[in-house]
């Protein structure tokens, strides 16, 4: 956990993206991806595969259970690094759809009550 105050963006990077990542390994090691395949689709070492499997890295998160389901959705529609790229960023939109920056911002900062500064146009 970071302390200070993060931009909407590191939020992003520093949890959400590894708990999407956790969330699809998951998901596509009981769809029966070997380990090795799971760590080339994301971009990650087989020792993060094997961590977010032991729940030693990104477990900080959790996703919401429309966000579990969308996972488990992309995570079948995954079969290369292009349709990760496109499956991982529709998964970032919805939660950012679900405002997942703003409960994850108050849970590990302080924000002023009714705060919208991450959605304001």
């Amino acid at each position: 956990m970071v302390n200070r105050n993060l931009q909407p963006q590191e939020i992003e990077v520093f949890y959400v993206l590894p708990a999407l990542r956790k969330e699809l390994a998951v998901c596509m090691k009981s769809a029966g991806k070997s380990q090795k395949d799971i760590a080339q689709l994301l971009g990650v070492t087989q020792a993060a595969v094997s961590q977010y499997m032991s729940a030693k890295r990104a477990s900080l998160v959790n996703l919401s259970a429309k966000l579990k389901i969308a996972v488990a959705v992309s995570a079948m529609n995954v079969s290369d690094e292009p349709s990760m790229l496109r499956e991982t960023q529709k998964l970032l939109q919805l939660a950012r759809d679900e405002k997942m920056i703003c409960r994850l911002h108050a849970d590990f900062g302080e924000v002023p009550n009714g705060c919208n500064v991450c959605f304001e146009k």
